[in-house]
C-alpha cells in the first residue's frame, strides 16, 4: 500500500514538472515573438526619426528654391513621419511592458456549442497573433477574460458583443512572472488562488499605488465592470481597495468605451497633490494615459474666479482638533447637512422672487410701468440675474418696438440694461449669502476666519450660490468623475459637483476614515444628493494583518469589517516616563528601519505641528522626510506626516506617537486615530507619555 502510494505521488510530481516544463517553454516562445515585435517596432522608430531629419535638411537646404507647395508637402510628410513615430513609440512602450510579464493566469474554455478546448492566457495588456491566430495574450479587461475572475472550475459564462457565451472550464493556472522571468505557476481550483493572494499581501510596500489586475476578486470584479450605473458609491472598509478598484474601474471603462472616451474625459477630485502623486502609476502600469486631477480647493478656487480667500480643509481640520472653540465646530456642523442645503434653496429662491426692486424704464417720451416690469421678471425669476437681465432687456426692446413703435438704438439699449441692474436690491454675492444667515435668523453661524477669510465650511455654499444666481457652464467635456476620500465632502459639495459635471461617476471612501465626523458623508447620505446613484459594498479589508486590524477595531468598530486571514506582530503599545525617552525610543526605530527588510515606515502625528517638532528632531537622520501642505510626492524610506495627509496611504509599519489620553480624547481624535493605525501594512508600534489615550486603554 505504502509503494503504492509513493508511485502515485511520483507520478504526480513527474506530471506536474512536464507541465511546468511546457508552461516554460511558452513563456521563452511569447518571449521570443515579443522581442521580435520589438525589434522591428525599434527599427521603424528610427526609421520615421530618420526621415523626419532628411526632411529638415531638404527644407534648409533647398528652401529657396522650393515653392509653397512643395514646403507644404514637405511639412505634412514630417507631421506624418511624426505621428507614425508617436504611435510606434507607444508601442514599443507596451511591448516592454509585455514583456516583463506578459501574462498571469490562464483558463482553458470549451464552448457549449463547440467541442474545441480554447486555451486564454490573461495579461495586463493583449499580445496579438499572426493574422490567422487568436491573441496569444487577452487583456483583462477582454470580456472572454472576465471569467478567470469570476468563475471556478465548471460551468461559466460571459457576455460577448455577440451575447452570452456559455462555456466550461476546465483548468486554471495562475503564473508569478516578473523581469521577464518565470518564476513559478499554481493550478487554481478556486476563484483567486490564496496563496498569490497572500504573497501579494505580504510583499513590502512601494512608493505608489500597484495594480492589482492578478489578484482583483470577483466582488471586486462586479465593481470595476459596472458599466450600467451612472453613479456608482463605493463604501469601503480601511484597505479593502478602494482607491485601486475605482482605478481599475477608469482603466475598464477606458478599454469598453475606447471609441467613446478617453483619458483626457476623466477627471479625479483628491484630496491632496500627495495622494494624486500616490495613484499616479496605477494608470500607466495598465496601459492608459494619467488621467485629470484637482482638488475641491482648486475648484472652488477656479468657480469663485480666485476672487474669495478662504480657509483650507486641512486648517479647517486643525482648528477642530485644537478643540477650543465649540461655536466654530457648532459651524461646520451646521453647514454640512442636507438641510442646510435645502434652507440655502429655498433662500436663493426667495432672492431671485424678490431681488429686483421694479421701477420705471423711460426712453425718450416713452415709459414702461414698474409693474410691467415687476410682471415680466417674475416669468424669468428662476434664471440666473445675467439670464434675467438679458431676457428683461430683450422684452423691453420688443415692447418698445411693437407696441409703441419705438426703434431702439444701441446706446439706449445700453442704457436700458444699466437701470436694470440699478433695480437689483444687490449684486454683491458675500453680501447676498450674509443675508442667508439673516434670513434664517441665525446670524451667529456667519463668521470669517484668519484675516477676514472665509471659513472652509462657507466656500461651496457661496460657490453654491454663485452657480444659481449668475449661471454657471456645464463641464460636459469631462466623462467621468472620480471622487476619493467621499466622507470628507458635504451635501452641499456634491450638489456643486453633481451639477457642474453631468457625465458619470465612481464616488468612493469610508465614513469610519472622517478626519472631520462633524461633516462627513456616508454612501446613503450623498445617494439622499444623488438619487440616481447605486451603492456597493467592500468589507474585505486586505491591508493589515489579522493583529492590527484587531487593535483597530477596539479603536473604532465597524461591525461589517471583514478581515482577509493573514497574521503577523502584535502591535506594541509602549509607555514612556518622559517624553525625552519616548522620542530616543523613536529615534531608534527609524535608525533600525534600514535593516528591517521594509520600504516604508510612516510616523503618523495627529497634528502639523506635532509633526514638524518630531521631524526636527529627527532630521538629521538619512531618509528621513516631512509631508504637510506643500508637498507635492510620496516616496519611500522613513516619512512623517498627519493623519490627514496619510490618508490613503499605507507602509510597511507605522509608528504613531503621542497616544496619550491629552492627545487623544475628543470624537474627532478617535478617527485621526483610527486612521493613523489603519495605515500599517505588517507592524505597527504606539508610544505615549503619561496616561495613555482611552481608545487603546484595554
Amino acid at each position: 500500500m505504502h509503494d503504492a502510494q509513493q508511485n502515485t505521488g511520483m507520478a504526480e510530481t513527474a506530471t506536474l514538472n512536464a507541465t511546468e516544463a511546457e508552461e516554460r517553454a511558452y513563456h521563452a516562445s511569447i518571449t521570443e515573438r515579443i522581442w521580435a515585435a520589438l525589434k522591428a517596432v525599434h527599427e521603424r522608430v528610427v526609421s520615421r526619426h530618420e526621415e523626419m531629419d532628411q526632411i529638415k535638411q531638404q527644407l534648409q537646404e533647398n528652401r529657396r528654391e522650393l515653392d509653397n507647395a512643395d514646403k507644404a508637402n514637405l511639412r505634412q510628410a514630417a507631421d506624418m513621419a511624426s505621428r507614425v513615430g508617436e504611435h510606434a513609440l507607444e508601442q514599443r512602450k507596451r511591448l516592454e511592458r509585455l514583456l516583463e510579464s506578459p501574462y498571469f493566469g490562464r483558463i482553458d474554455i470549451q464552448p457549449r456549442d463547440n467541442g474545441k478546448i480554447a486555451t486564454v492566457y490573461i495579461g495586463v495588456h493583449s499580445c496579438a497573433g499572426a493574422d490567422d491566430e487568436a491573441p496569444l495574450v487577452h487583456d483583462w479587461r477582454a470580456p472572454i477574460s472576465s471569467m478567470f475572475y469570476d468563475f471556478e472550475l465548471g460551468d461559466a459564462h460571459y457576455d460577448a458583443p455577440s451575447g452570452r457565451i456559455d462555456c466550461s472550464i476546465s483548468l486554471k493556472r495562475q503564473y508569478r512572472i516578473e523581469h521577464q522571468k518565470f518564476r513559478f505557476m499554481l493550478e487554481s481550483s478556486l476563484n483567486i488562488q490564496d496563496d498569490i493572494l497572500q504573497e501579494e499581501l505580504s510583499r513590502a510596500s512601494d512608493d505608489k499605488l500597484r495594480n492589482i489586475v492578478a489578484t482583483i476578486q470577483r466582488d471586486q470584479n462586479r465593481i470595476i465592470r459596472n458599466d450600467r450605473a451612472h453613479t456608482l458609491i463605493i463604501q469601503g472598509a480601511a484597505g479593502s481597495g478602494k482607491t485601486s478598484i475605482a482605478l481599475h474601474r477608469v482603466a475598464y471603462l477606458l478599454y469598453r468605451y475606447k471609441d467613446t472616451i478617453s483619458s483626457e474625459d476623466i477627471l479625479i477630485i483628491s484630496p491632496n497633490k500627495v495622494f494624486a502623486h500616490y495613484i499616479s502609476r496605477v494608470l500607466p502600469e495598465l496601459g492608459e494615459e494619467m488621467i485629470l486631477e484637482t482638488t475641491m480647493e482648486t475648484l472652488a478656487d477656479e468657480l469663485l474666479d480666485g476672487k474669495h480667500g478662504f480657509q483650507t480643509f486641512a486648517g479647517q481640520v486643525s482648528e477642530l482638533l485644537k478643540n477650543s472653540d465649540p461655536q466654530f465646530a457648532e459651524r461646520v456642523r451646521f453647514k454640512a447637512t442636507a438641510e442646510f442645503l435645502d434652507r440655502l434653496d429655498a433662500y436663493i429662491d426667495h432672492v431671485r422672487s424678490t431681488n429686483l426692486q421694479p421701477g420705471a424704464i423711460k426712453i425718450e417720451m416713452t415709459t414702461l410701468d414698474p409693474a410691467w416690469i415687476a410682471v415680466q421678471f417674475r416669468k424669468r425669476a428662476n434664471l440666473a440675474i445675467g439670464e434675467q437681465i438679458n431676457g428683461l432687456v430683450t422684452a423691453i426692446v420688443e415692447q418698445l418696438q411693437y407696441y409703441h413703435g419705438k426703434s431702439v438704438t444701441g446706446s439706449e439699449r445700453t442704457q436700458i440694461r444699466a437701470d436694470l441692474k440699478k433695480m437689483f436690491a444687490s449684486k454683491e454675492l458675500k453680501t447676498i449669502y450674509k443675508g442667508f444667515y439673516d434670513w434664517h435668523g441665525r446670524p451667529e453661524m456667519l463668521k470669517p476666519a484668519a484675516r477676514g477669510t472665509l471659513e472652509y465650511s462657507d466656500v461651496f455654499p457661496l460657490v453654491y450660490m454663485k452657480m444659481r444666481l449668475e449661471g454657471y457652464k456645464v463641464r460636459d467635456r469631462i466623462k467621468h468623475v472620480v471622487i476619493d476620500e467621499m466622507q470628507d465632502y458635504s451635501a452641499v459639495q456634491y450638489r456643486v459637483v453633481s451639477r457642474l459635471y453631468s457625465g458619470k461617476m465612481t464616488i468612493l471612501g469610508d465614513r469610519n476614515q472622517s478626519v472631520n465626523p462633524l461633516s462627513s458623508s456616508s454612501a446613503e447620505s450623498i445617494r439622499d444628493i444623488l438619487p440616481d446613484a447605486e451603492c456597493v459594498y467592500m468589507q474585505k479589508s486586505y491591508r493589515s494583518t489579522v493583529e492590527i486590524t484587531g487593535l483597530a477595531q477596539t479603536i473604532l468598530h465597524n461591525p461589517d469589517l471583514i478581515p482577509i486571514e493573514r497574521h503577523g506582530e502584535e502591535p506594541r503599545i509602549l509607555g514612556f516616563r518622559g517624553k525625552a525617552a519616548e522620542l530616543d525610543h523613536i529615534l531608534e526605530l527609524v535608525r533600525a528601519f534600514p535593516r528591517s527588510g521594509y520600504q516604508s515606515t510612516g510616523i503618523i502625528c495627529k497634528t502639523q505641528k506635532q509633526a514638524d517638532a518630531l521631524y526636527q528632531s529627527l532630521q538629521a537622520e538619512r531618509d528621513v522626510r516631512l509631508l504637510d501642505a506643500k508637498s507635492q510626492e510620496f516616496g519611500g524610506g522613513v516619512i512623517i506626516a498627519t493623519a490627514y495627509l496619510a490618508k490613503g496611504l499605507e507602509f510597511d509599519q507605522v509608528i504613531v506617537p503621542f497616544c496619550s489620553d491629552r492627545d487623544y480624547h475628543t470624537p474627532i481624535d478617535r478617527h485621526m486615530l483610527y486612521v493613523a493605525v489603519t495605515r500599517a501594512m505588517h507592524r505597527l508600534t504606539l508610544t505615549h507619555t503619561g496616561a495613555i489615550s482611552p481608545f487603546l486603554a484595554s
